[in-house]
């Protein structure tokens, strides 16, 4: 057997904390039928091409399709045909639906929100429509943590991105696969598979603080090298006793 590259390592590391996230979270079954949204992002590129190939793997036995769902009204523009034949050449479906949105309709919402709320409701139309039982989203960890940080600032409430969300309105389970990925290994992934980046003018993007909230990710990695894990272990290890208790009135 030949000595492994860096290419391959790189590709085990990730695979198995994809594995890890799948076992702990309990996101796949026998029998499931996964719609991927497949923005053209790094992220969700990576996201099929793992899925599609831990598919042909025989436990669990799961199958996969493809969606990308298109904005009319937001200037992300994909090369449709080049996202059709990356997952055609993963041999998995491959599905397109256009929808838009009109954010003066909300003002209490942010556009990023509603965008993603439509991109949202349409993977959920086409996953009906084709029988898939879940939706699998390409964030990866930084995202979740990154959201994390933004709930405890802006809304004041310790929350997230779970990797598993049963979505009973729509009998629908959503999964993030990659939760225990960081982006750096996904970047790494991406630049090794030579994934094409897709045209982005969104007319929204300075609205959303997320960029802010990697700028501080970054700065407490900086003070603790392990923040990150810190962060993700504090979601699972609520103390209770050790956090204001309102008393009843009597």
């Amino acid at each position: 057997m030949g000595k492994k590259t860096e290419a391959d390592k790189l590709l085990h590391r990730i695979e198995r904390l994809l594995v890890k996230a799948m076992v702990t979270y309990g996101l796949l079954e026998d029998d499931d039928r996964v719609l991927v949204g497949l923005s053209g992002g790094k992220d969700s590129m990576a996201l099929l091409e793992l899925l599609a190939r831990r598919a042909r793997i025989f436990h669990p036995r799961f199958s996969v399709m493809a969606a990308h769902v298109q904005m009319g009204n937001i200037g992300y523009r994909s090369d449709v045909d080049y996202l059709r034949g990356f997952a055609e050449g993963l041999g998995v479906p491959f599905l397109t639906y256009e929808a838009s949105f009109d954010a003066s309709t909300d003002r209490r919402k942010s556009p990023c929100f509603l965008c993603s709320w439509n991109r949202r409701k349409a993977l959920f139309t086409l996953a009906q429509e084709h029988g898939c039982n879940k939706i699998a989203l390409g964030h990866h960890m930084d995202d979740i943590l990154e959201t994390l940080l933004m709930n405890i600032t802006f809304q004041g409430a310790f929350s997230s991105m779970p990797p598993k969300l049963v979505m009973r309105k729509f009998d629908m389970t959503i999964i993030r696969p990659l939760c225990l990925v960081p982006e750096a290994e996904l970047e790494a992934l991406a630049a090794l598979r030579g994934y094409r980046k897709q045209t982005k003018a969104c007319p929204y993007e300075t609205h959303s603080h997320r960029a802010d909230m990697k700028g501080i990710l970054r700065q407490l990695e900086t003070m603790n090298p392990e923040a990150r894990y810190s962060l993700w272990g504090s979601m699972t290890n609520i103390q209770g006793e050790l956090l204001p208790t309102p008393v009843e009135p009597h």
